[in-house]
């Protein structure tokens, strides 16, 4: 989450990017997901990403089936934090960076493609 007000760098996400996807951001041949948040439309950070070429998407107001942290990620982290207590904000980080990095790639994948379809059907539905 970046904002005009946040601790985090533009740059941090960029090497985010690298870090997780080189060969995507080598090439620049991806999309920023976003939803439509206020800090995702930061002024400061589209200022940022645009002379690097990186496109935006943002996905419909309105639409959480359209928005994979909704109806895939968040479900999962609350299913398997529930009930679970944190000493401090630092072991929730761990707690959830845990739960993140044992979801499967290919779990992201078929999200995705669920996304990608969902997406098609709105579009064609109108």
């Amino acid at each position: 989450m970046i904002s005009e007000s946040s601790n985090i760098p533009n740059s941090a996400v960029l090497r985010i990017l690298k870090e997780v996807r080189p060969d995507y951001f080598r090439s620049r041949d991806f999309f920023l997901l976003h939803d439509n948040a206020p800090v995702h439309k930061a002024a400061s950070f589209c200022q940022f990403l645009t002379p690097k070429n990186i496109r935006i998407l943002y996905h419909s107001p309105y639409s959480p089936n359209l928005s994979p942290p909704d109806y895939f990620l968040f479900p999962k982290l609350k299913m398997k934090l529930k009930g679970l207590h944190f000493a401090d904000v630092a072991a929730i980080q761990v707690g959830v960076s845990d739960e993140l990095n044992r979801v499967q790639k290919e779990e992201f994948s078929e999200a995705f493609q669920k996304l990608y379809a969902l997406a098609k059907a709105c579009i064609y539905a109108n």
